[in-house]
């Protein structure tokens, strides 16, 4: 009889057990981050009045008779069932989805505690802390590298207020663009003029001209190519068409030898200025600044010049056409007749770059087309950058020409110069490289020359001027990214995150943390979103697992199983007290 009484008392005792845990769980039902528990009973000892006996013979087995001696809580445990995340208005409120912990340590990173509860801030002294004020651990930007090393051993993640970024100067220049290869252009510049020596540095320099442009390369006034082929000609008079001479594109023609062959703008300048002045010493011809061919009378003697011109044995009519306009008679006064103008496909993109100091300058980069057979394209280069900045060590400093050659498939074969030398000469680090990345050769990915209309379609560097941290956004790896007041962000740090082999092996240790013991495992400590680690939502906290209808249900069922206890208790001692009575 007695063991029924305290068969009842163990019964009372185990649900006043699980009345607490559940009484626990329903008060952190509203607690970011809590995990409930769960209570399970198991029996105690059983009294053994008869062993259990085997079969012998005729005469069946006996099973054992036991009486048992009431029930305990035999373990409680912790379910880590994913809480609902909940959108807020605080960008440095994490919360995990998916498995994993926060590292958070309240002495320095001598020893780790682990929660789920992400409501995270920044200290005075720029601290990432809990509420508890325990210091989240994670990795810090190495600010030599500008990286974040996740292998290294994670420390306290600190950010002071007022972080500045320093200027980081330009060190490479990416440009993509399509430079024109067909017949008919919109991008175009006028050939600038060449004196009589076809010299014309100066304006070379303001213009980005050159003084010896391939015919291949050139169009007229309304974008159309002149297409010069092989042999192409026409024929020129100036003693008004008694002797006509024939001049002839030739890829290997350069005019220097008086031969009627010509190549390039200057070799065909210089045939008609040696014809000119074969009927007058005086004439003179130059490229003016309307790229036009202009033929100048400066005899002083009375001696007019009549040009007259027609057509070749392979004639070239848009060739023909543009410099028909030089006919007519020119009077020995300094009178002139000039051509159409001559037009040569160009493009130009611009980009700012930075120096030491954060200073901008801005790098104008010019093409313009210098040739083209079957074979490919060339253009010039002409990088520019304004005074008193420098790119180059002759005169004029701030001007450097190179070339980009095309394949015939339209894709990049190479180009020069590779890099430049800039100083901006205003107390800013001097000779500063930058380079230039206009593709891969024998590729599609930087620069091309296809039949399509010339653009640039990507420029940019990797500079920056100095800048004041304004705002902290977090995103799915748990890395801080500072927002700069230069348009500038980057990550500061990033937060790690730990697993365990057995998550309900962890103890609870208050503040909604837990500390690791012998049968949760070690901490595998490593970014989110890698191995079991969950991704990591900012401006969100997980909030309580608990279910509130499961839990209002187990308080009946509780309430139900200490009131049964209770009747043990109380039937037994009626009987009891049945027993005593038999003595009166």
């Amino acid at each position: 009889m007695m063991r029924s009484l305290w068969a009842g008392v163990s019964g009372l005792q185990a649900h006043q057990v699980a009345m607490d845990v559940e009484g626990n769980n329903i008060a952190n039902v509203n607690t970011a981050g809590f995990k409930y528990s769960r209570v399970n009973f198991s029996d105690l000892l059983n009294q053994t009045s008869k062993i259990a006996t085997a079969p012998q013979g005729e005469l069946g087995g006996k099973n054992p008779m036991q009486v048992g001696l009431g029930s305990q809580v035999s373990s409680i445990t912790k379910i880590f069932k994913q809480g609902s995340i909940q959108s807020t208005d605080k960008n440095t409120d994490l919360a995990i989805s998916g498995d994993g912990f926060f590292v958070v340590s309240p002495d320095g990173g001598k020893t780790y505690n682990f929660t789920r509860n992400g409501d995270f801030v920044f200290d005075a002294n720029g601290n990432f802390v809990d509420s508890n004020g325990y210091i989240v651990q994670g990795w810090d930007r190495d600010p030599q590298t500008g990286q974040i090393d996740t292998t290294a051993p994670i420390k306290n993640i600190t950010i002071p207020s007022g972080l500045t970024t320093p200027a980081n100067p330009t060190s490479k220049v990416t440009l993509k663009a399509n430079l024109n290869s067909g017949p008919s252009i919109k991008n175009k510049s006028l050939v600038y003029s060449l004196d009589s020596n076809g010299d014309n540095s100066s304006n070379e320099v303001a213009a980005g001209a050159v003084d010896k442009l391939d015919f291949s390369s050139l169009f007229n006034e309304t974008g159309e190519s002149l297409s010069m082929k092989d042999g192409d000609n026409f024929q020129i008079s100036f003693d008004g068409g008694s002797n006509y001479s024939t001049l002839t594109y030739s890829t290997n023609g350069d005019g220097s030898s008086s031969d009627g062959n010509f190549q390039t703008t200057n070799g065909l300048r210089e045939e008609l200025q040696n014809l000119a002045q074969n009927q007058n010493n005086n004439a003179t011809v130059t490229v003016n600044d309307q790229g036009k061919f202009e033929v100048i009378n400066g005899d002083q003697n009375g001696n007019n010049l009549t040009i007259k011109t027609k057509e070749g044995s392979q004639n070239n009519q848009n060739l023909l056409d543009m410099m028909t306009p030089l006919e007519g008679t020119i009077p020995a006064d300094g009178s002139s007749k000039i051509s159409q103008s001559f037009y040569s496909a160009t493009h130009a993109s611009s980009i700012d770059i930075f120096d030491s100091l954060g200073t901008k300058h801005t790098l104008r980069t010019a093409f313009r087309k210098l040739s083209q057979d079957a074979n490919g394209s060339t253009w010039q280069t002409v990088l520019n950058v304004p005074d008193p900045g420098e790119i180059s060590t002759a005169s004029p400093k701030n001007y450097l020409v190179g070339t980009i050659k095309f394949n015939s498939d339209g894709s990049l074969a190479t180009y020069t110069p590779s890099s430049v030398s800039f100083t901006g000469n205003n107390g800013s680090k001097p000779k500063q490289t930058v380079n230039l990345d206009l593709g891969t050769a024998n590729q599609f990915d930087g620069m091309t020359s296809f039949d399509a209309t010339s653009n640039t379609s990507g420029i940019s560097q990797d500079g920056y001027p100095g800048g004041d941290l304004d705002g902290i956004r977090v995103d799915e790896t748990g890395t801080l990214i500072g927002s700069f007041t230069n348009g500038r962000s980057f990550g500061l740090a990033q937060v790690s995150m730990a697993s365990f082999a057995n998550n309900v092996g962890l103890e609870s240790n208050g503040g909604g943390t837990y500390i690791q013991t012998s049968n949760s495992g070690d901490p595998i400590i490593g970014q989110a979103a890698t191995g079991k680690r969950g991704s990591i939502q900012a401006s969100s906290l997980e909030m309580s697992n608990v279910d509130l209808s499961r839990s209002l249900t187990q308080l009946i069922v509780i309430q139900r199983g200490f009131q049964a206890n209770s009747k043990t208790i109380t039937t037994s001692d009626q009987m009891l007290n049945t027993l005593l009575q038999l003595k009166q």
